[in-house]
């Protein structure tokens, strides 16, 4: 059975993903390690917008998967998904657990392979 979707409002999701990621590479830019959001006015309130940039992220995630019947985002296996999804339910649930290194880990190691393959999906789509 064909899954038929909406994929104007998936491209549409995509596009708002992108943006966030984005803009978390543009504010992680200024940290060369963890101690520089933990230890900063300027790095707390960074790493405060940049996670509220990945809950949104998260949830934009789970709402593709829903809108697709997870038919989407298991055809680009390269990316975890399961565990973005559960960044943003760690972030929202135990906020005050949340390590500095956690949240420079994922910006050092993974948002631009995951930018990467959101834009490959996008193109994939139109």
């Amino acid at each position: 059975m064909v899954s038929m979707y909406d994929k104007t409002l998936i491209i549409d999701i995509l596009d708002q993903i992108i943006d966030a990621i984005e803009t978390v590479q543009e504010r992680c830019t200024f940290a060369k390690c963890e101690d520089d959001f933990a230890h900063t006015k300027e790095g707390q309130e960074k790493l405060d917008s940049i996670c509220m940039k990945l809950i949104a992220v998260g949830e934009s995630l789970k709402n593709i998967d829903h809108i697709t019947d997870k038919t989407l985002l298991v055809k680009y296996p390269q990316v975890e998904w399961r565990k973005i999804k559960g960044i943003r339910d760690f972030i929202s649930h135990h906020y005050f657990d949340l390590d500095a290194e956690v949240i420079f880990s994922i910006c050092q190691d993974h948002i631009e392979d995951l930018l990467i393959t959101l834009k490959i999906m996008k193109t994939d789509l139109q």
